[in-house]
């Protein structure tokens, strides 16, 4: 009897502390609902912090990163549209499409409204170590494209300063050559896409490796024009059926 005894008594010894502990962890609960929230001051601003943390404060971009692009100044139906493609899971970035999953359309288009909306200085990106043949391929790719393989020139939708037309193409100069070459490549592993039509997955998977490595190099080394403003929307007229020249079809 006495061992069955001590086998209670042993029992309730560790029900006791597990009440004791159960308890301890009710109030820890209960004290954490009841301490004071902090005030997050509902601004744009503050809305938007996510979005400088890569992209700067103005949505300036990071050239010396290599990678995350300017905002400041795209046209606000472009910035819209490329949010709701993270969102549908178009485009395929792990914190982009994180921080966009929750977005309301007007949150996204107020967003997109704000960043069109700055206008700040260009910083150059780093040029390209590449030499003076590669830099003349991208240069007649980006300006005159390449019939005879159906590849329109980029200004043909870009604009003829390349700085993007209103209200949905996005400019090409002042974009460094690593983020540039990488989205190309992008289009191609359809790991970017957007609502049909895809003009730039047809466009971008007509581009050899080496004809990719021209297009950014040059557009990286582009001296940018005095104007970096989009053009007026109707100002350019792309060709048809995703930018298939002439008798292309």
């Amino acid at each position: 009897m006495k061992s069955l005894s001590a086998k209670w008594s042993q029992v309730g010894r560790v029900l006791g502390a597990w009440l004791l502990l159960l308890l301890a962890a009710q109030a820890t609960v209960a004290s954490a609902q009841e301490a004071p929230h902090p005030d997050v001051p509902d601004t744009l601003q503050q809305r938007i912090a996510a979005c400088t943390a890569c992209h700067g404060v103005h949505g300036e971009g990071t050239p010396s990163s290599g990678f995350f692009p300017r905002l400041a100044g795209k046209p606000a139906g472009y910035l819209a549209r490329q949010l709701k493609d993270f969102q549908d899971g178009l485009r395929k970035y792990g914190p982009m499409e994180y921080t966009v999953r929750p977005l309301s359309p007007e949150y996204m288009h107020e967003i997109a409204d704000y960043f069109a909306a700055q206008d700040v200085p260009y910083a150059r990106s780093p040029v390209p170590n590449v030499s003076a043949g590669v830099r003349q391929r991208g240069e007649t790719l980006v300006m005159h494209g390449d019939p005879a393989r159906q590849i329109p020139p980029c200004s043909a939708c870009h604009g003829s300063q390349l700085t993007g037309v209103q209200p949905d193409i996005p400019g090409l100069v002042g974009l460094p050559y690593d983020y540039i070459s990488s989205q190309l490549g992008s289009w191609r592993t359809k790991t970017r896409a957007t609502v049909a039509p895809d003009c730039m997955s047809e466009i971008a998977n007509r581009l050899s490796d080496s004809d990719i490595t021209a297009v950014s190099a040059w557009l990286a080394s582009r001296e940018l024009p005095a104007d970096m403003h989009a053009q007026a929307a109707g100002s350019v007229t792309p060709p048809l059926h995703c930018g298939v020249l002439g008798n292309g079809g």
